[in-house]
Parts: structure tokens; C-alpha cells; sequence
């Protein structure tokens, strides 16, 4: 309520679909069986007060759901004024022609469709000035807008009642407009008087404010009866405290515990995001710090077996790599070509560590072409880290085959790493399925349903299948 704007156009829409339901019901009934009408113009007659009230409706579902819903998509005024005329004058001919033929009016005025269009008018002006005045940023939030406009429906909906006795009998004209505005009074007082003191335990001053109801609403119609001595207002008063107590009541409650309860779902599932949010900035902190040491430890290495140049090349893909962790990794998205620049830095420093060791072989392609596409930072490597940390073996055959493409909105990356027999030494924590979880974990994150992520391993290798669709 506070917010954000109620659903005015669905409220709107079912709000004066129930009226005219009424009024088409009421006059389908009553008409020539000598209750509310008295339709003396013999068939036309019958059916003008059945046609023109869905004419009428015809026209409000034209404007309300089609051509304003149009009109605030598109922003062009210029179709909506020649269609509104339009509808406006066919309308107008045959909901006069149905009034003359029916003697309801003389044609070629029918008085009380202006009236009605001039309401209708009146209301969508009231309705602009009140979000020009009445919401955020000029109010600090959405209530006093929400209660004003919903007040606002049922006041224009009562002037459209009364100016249309001509089609239904101003008795029920007058029990709509007193009935609907009742119903939402009931409603209010009914959640926050009754509603909310159950749900917080207070049962005796619920039951006070129900008996409160029961005096004020049914009670001043039976009191009625009973003065006058007049039965009518008297089962008035009965019919609408059942109505209140076994009916309103009742399946109000059934629709505040749904909205309460999508609340709190929509709260718990907030929560949760945040929550979500900060374990992946954690994850992602822990992916790869180690490997840093690990290369600088490296080109250390090398500096002392060679001369400059090998260094130099991997002091610049090093240096490229930390940037990248320190910048691009902290954000939600990156270009894909960036992640598999990294990648490449990556393989290049540790074919600098390996490139003497007799017992590995590492077989990888890369695109040739700049990959286009948004991905999220860090979500390749750590396949291909795995790889190196688990694959490779000083004293038995090592090999890692890497194949990693790109096609047209989708990046598909299939790795071959060996396997070797764990040391005694090794920490059970240090498995590659940690972090091979972390990455499914911000994978489902980002991508939900969106991705593919098998693994198999065997005696001597492990496998690894992964296909991403990008955004």
C-alpha cells in the first residue's frame, strides 16, 4: 500500500464488469414480469435495456483495456483522439437508435450517454492530477494516492448509477452505489480491526469490533424494521449480516492470508538473494588467490635459469591477469573475449612452468576469433585450473587437452585432464569437486537453466562438458 501504486486498471476493470453484470442480470429478470420495468414497448423494449448497458460496456472495455493501454505503450496521441471519436460516434448511433426505437429517448439526443462519457472523462482527468500531486517524489510514498483513487472509483461509480435510470430502475442504481462502497468499508474495517487483532492474539478485541460491525451494519436496518413495524427493512437487516458474517467476511480472510503469505514469500525470497549476493562475492574471492603465488614463485624460477625475455613475457601476462582479478572479476558481467584472454594468460605462464617436463602433454585451441557475448568473470578458468592442479604428475604420463569455442550466443568449453593417484599427504579438502561446486553454485546463480555441466572421471582421466548460453 505504501509502496507502490495499487493495480488501479485490473481494479477498475472488475469493479464496473460487476456492475454492469448486475445490471444486465437485473434487467433480464425483472423486465415485463412486473417488477422494477414496466417495458411497454413490446420486444424492443425487452431487449434495448439488455443491449445498450453491453454497448455501454463494450465501449468502456474499448477505451480501458485497448486504446489507453495503447496510448501509454506508444505515446501516439494522434490515434488515440481519431479512434476515441470514432468509437465515440458509432456508439453513440446505435445506442440512440436502440433508445428511440425502445421510447427510453427521442433521437438524435441521448442525454444520458454524454453524461456518462463526461464522468468517464472527468475520472482519467482526476486520476492524472492525483499522480501529478499525490505521488513520490512530491509525496513520500504511495498511500495517500492509493486510498484517494480508490475512494475516487466508487464516487464516479456512484454518479454513473445515478445517471442511468433510464435503463435500470433507481432503486438498484441506489443499492449499487450504497452496496460497493459498504463492502469496501467492511473490508478495511474488517482487516485492520478484526483481522489483524486475531492474527496478534488479541481474539477479545476482535470479537468486540465484529459484535461493533454486526450493531452498526445489519443492526441500524433491523432497528429500522422494528420501529416502523415493516418486515423489508427487517430481513434487509438479517440478509445482510449473514452476508457480512458467512460470506464477505469469511473469504476476506482466505485472500489476506494469501497476500500476507506471497509477502512473506517475496520477503524470504529478498532475503535470500541478499543473502546469495554475498556468499557468490565470497566464492568468488576464494577461486584463485593461490594461484598468484604459484606463478610468481615461477617466473622467479625462470628469471634465475635464463635471460630476460621469457620473464618479461610473463611478468606482462601476469600483470594483465592481476588486473583483471582486481577490476573485471568484481563485476556481474564482462565481454567474453576478456575471460578468454585470461584463459590464455593463464595457459601461457604454466607452459612457462611445464615446458621441461618430459612427462606432460597440454593440447589446447582457443577461438582464433574475438568471441562476442556478455559472461560472467572467472567462470571458465577455474575448469582449466582444476586441470593443472589435479592433472599433472612429476613421475607418472601427464596430459591435459583442452578444446574451448564459441558459436553464436553460446560458449562451449570440453577438457581431458589425467589422473593420478592421491598422495598421503594431501589435504581432503583440496578435491576438485570444491571447486569445481563453486562454480555450479554461480552458474545457477547467473544462469539458471541456461547451462550444461557434466563430469566424469575414470581410473585415469577426468572429463568435463560445459555449454553456457549467454545473455
Amino acid at each position: 500500500m505504501k509502496n507502490k501504486p495499487l493495480a488501479f486498471r485490473q481494479i477498475e476493470w472488475w469493479i464496473v464488469t460487476l456492475v454492469f453484470l448486475i445490471i444486465v442480470l437485473v434487467n433480464i429478470l425483472s423486465a415485463g414480469n412486473g417488477g422494477y420495468h414496466s417495458f411497454n414497448d413490446g420486444l424492443i423494449g425487452y431487449f434495448a435495456k439488455i443491449i445498450i448497458p453491453l454497448l455501454l460496456f463494450l465501449v468502456f472495455y474499448l477505451f480501458h483495456k485497448v486504446l489507453i493501454p495503447n496510448y501509454l505503450k506508444n505515446k501516439k496521441m494522434a490515434r488515440l483522439i481519431i479512434l476515441s471519436v470514432l468509437i465515440a460516434i458509432f456508439s453513440y448511433i446505435i445506442i440512440t437508435l436502440f433508445s428511440d426505437g425502445a421510447n427510453i429517448t427521442k433521437a438524435p439526443f441521448t442525454a444520458y450517454y454524454f453524461k456518462i462519457m463526461a464522468i468517464y472523462l472527468g475520472y482519467l482527468v482526476w486520476v492524472i492530477f492525483l499522480k501529478q500531486v499525490l505521488t513520490p517524489p512530491k509525496m513520500k510514498d504511495y498511500q495517500s494516492y492509493n486510498s484517494i483513487r480508490l475512494g475516487s472509483i466508487f464516487f464516479f461509480l456512484t454518479l454513473f448509477l445515478l445517471q442511468i435510470d433510464q435503463l435500470v430502475h433507481r432503486s438498484i442504481a441506489f443499492i449499487l452505489a450504497f452496496a460497493l462502497p459498504s463492502i469496501l468499508l467492511v473490508l478495511v474495517y474488517n482487516y485492520y480491526l478484526i483481522y489483524k487483532n486475531r492474527q496478534a492474539g488479541n481474539r477479545k478485541a476482535a470479537n468486540w469490533f465484529n459484535i461493533t460491525l454486526i450493531l452498526f451494519f445489519p443492526g441500524t436496518f433491523i432497528f429500522i424494521g422494528l420501529v416502523e413495524n415493516e418486515g423489508i427493512p427487517l430481513l434487509i437487516g438479517l440478509g445482510i449480516g449473514l452476508m457480512i458474517q458467512l460470506v464477505i467476511i469469511p473469504i476476506s480472510n482466505l485472500s489476506f492470508e494469501k497476500y500476507l503469505g506471497m509477502v512473506g514469500q517475496i520477503k524470504t525470497l529478498s532475503h535470500k538473494v541478499e543473502v546469495g549476493t554475498a556468499n557468490l562475492s565470497f566464492l568468488k574471492s576464494q577461486i584463485n588467490p593461490h594461484f598468484l603465488f604459484n606463478a610468481l614463485n615461477t617466473l622467479y624460477g625462470t628469471a634465475l635459469m635464463e635471460n630476460a625475455e621469457k620473464t618479461a613475457d610473463g611478468v606482462q601476462k601476469l600483470g594483465d591477469m592481476m588486473r583483471f582479478m582486481i577490476h573485471e572479476n568484481q563485476q556481474d558481467k564482462i565481454p567474453l573475449k576478456r575471460e578468454i584472454a585470461y584463459v590464455k594468460n593463464y595457459l601461457d605462464l604454466q607452459m612457462l612452468r611445464f615446458e621441461n617436463e618430459e612427462n606432460l602433454s597440454v593440447d589446447f585451441k582457443l577461438p582464433k576469433d574475438e568471441c562476442e557475448g556478455q559472461i560472467a568473470p572467472m567462470l571458465l578458468i577455474p575448469f582449466v585450473e582444476n586441470a593443472f592442479k589435479h592433472g599433472i604428475s612429476t613421475k607418472n604420463k601427464s596430459w591435459i587437452r583442452i578444446n574451448l569455442r564459441c558459436m553464436e550466443g553460446t560458449v562451449h568449453l570440453d577438457l581431458v585432464n589425467s589422473i593420478h593417484p592421491k598422495k598421503i599427504t594431501d589435504d581432503p579438502k583440496d578435491e576438485s569437486g570444491i571447486g569445481l561446486e563453486n562454480v555450479r553454485k554461480r552458474l545457477e546463480h547467473y544462469y539458471s537453466g541456461k547451462f550444461s555441466l557434466s563430469t566424469i572421471s575414470n581410473e585415469s582421466e577426468f572429463f568435463v562438458h560445459f555449454s553456457l548460453q549467454l545473455d
